[in-house]
């Protein structure tokens, strides 16, 4: 047992290394014209001006599309302040699909014939000024059909967004291949002729998870999914245990009622850790927990060196407070992820942007408004 002990995790800490590996140094960056960004944002959205000046303040031009149900004012004002730069699409309210799937068909429906590169943005991120021509790099240079970058959440004050943040650390920096990734909706980028190819408005139609449908329809077709590693996007992470939780449910809960074989393998993933570490505290003995110890603290070491060629100096400070788990307790960690895992399988209930969705097969099948 002690063999298998010390192969998983040195697994642990190559996987990690591979990733800061295979960094790109040179971030090349490319500014075509035709770029149109789509932002889904709800009603009652702020107008968000970290995020506008953001995107003002990126390497490459382009329109942007925003999304809304119809009675977003801080959409209409930005757009009537900004002029041409800013297009709103009023989609109604869905009866069928997700609210955001629902936006995004219409903001689809809204494109112009000038229109050649789709880049889809998350309303909660802290995009870097190279974000739109690092996405656009890989298709203009034809490596790939669908790329995108990975959500790195940066947690507040308190245990429980550091716990959250340390999951998703885990995930972000995992090794990538382009048979194993799928795009995140936060940051993400086509050509248009690949979008007409996989038929988006008709392959998202019905369904609640934007980029779980175009991630799977980019499968099916046998398209190219790259991600691009250095783009480690930030996301703001703040609030209380139950809300954090329920997050973090809702998220493998997208998965497992789109594609359970991708659920169950993350999840027999997490399971394996979890049980070994089990038999390091209870049978392994001091040495046993001593190379658990080495493993965690060489990931913190090899993740901090990844954080620090992606994110600012000020993001790196606040996404360390996620290391601290893995360094001080790398178990508890592992059994908090395997709970939220098998919790989502209990329900294919998704509460979401103040909907209660029933998915099955990917498919909304119910949905109702949540009340108060």
């Amino acid at each position: 047992m002690m063999g298998l002990w010390i192969f998983l995790q040195a697994m642990t800490v190559l996987g990690v290394f591979n990733y800061l590996r295979h960094l790109p140094t040179d971030r090349k960056i490319e500014a075509p014209d035709g770029v149109v960004v789509i932002l889904s944002v709800r009603d009652d959205w702020d107008g968000g001006p970290d995020l506008i000046a953001s995107l003002k303040a990126q390497t490459a031009s382009f329109r942007l599309l925003l999304a809304t149900s119809g009675d977003c004012p801080s959409a209409q004002a930005l757009a009537v302040k900004e002029g041409d730069w800013v297009q709103v699409v009023a989609a109604g309210v869905a009866t069928d699909e997700g609210q955001k799937v629902h936006k995004l068909r219409a903001a689809l429906r809204a494109l112009r014939p000038e229109d050649r590169w789709l880049i889809f943005i998350d309303a909660d991120i802290t995009p870097p000024a190279r974000l739109v021509g690092r996405l656009l790099f890989p298709l203009v240079r034809h490596k790939a059909d669908i790329v995108t970058g990975y959500r790195l959440l940066l947690p507040g004050r308190g245990c429980m967004p550091a716990l959250v943040g340390a999951v998703e650390m885990q995930l972000a920096t995992m090794p990538r291949s382009a048979n194993a990734t799928m795009p995140w909706g936060g940051a993400m980028a086509l050509p248009r002729t690949i979008a007409e190819r996989l038929d988006l408005h008709a392959a998202m139609a019905g369904r609640l998870s934007d980029d779980l449908a175009i991630g799977l329809a980019g499968w099916r077709a046998k398209l190219r999914l790259r991600p691009v590693r250095d783009l480690l996007v930030a996301s703001p992470l703040e609030g209380r245990m139950a809300p954090l939780w329920a997050f973090g449910v809702r998220q493998y809960r997208h998965i497992i009622t789109n594609s359970p074989g991708m659920w169950f393998v993350a999840m027999l993933g997490v399971a394996i850790q979890s049980g070994a570490w089990l038999w390091a505290i209870g049978c392994g003995g001091p040495i046993a927990i001593a190379i658990g110890y080495g493993a965690a603290w060489s990931r913190v070491l090899i993740r901090r060196r990844i954080m620090a060629r992606t994110l600012d100096a000020h993001q790196v400070r606040r996404a360390g407070r996620s290391l601290l788990w893995d360094a001080l307790a790398p178990f508890i960690l592992l059994w908090a992820h395997l709970a939220v895992q098998l919790q989502a399988a209990l329900s294919n209930r998704i509460r979401w942007g103040g909907w209660d969705y029933w998915v099955r097969r990917g498919k909304v099948v119910r949905m109702e408004r949540v009340k108060g």
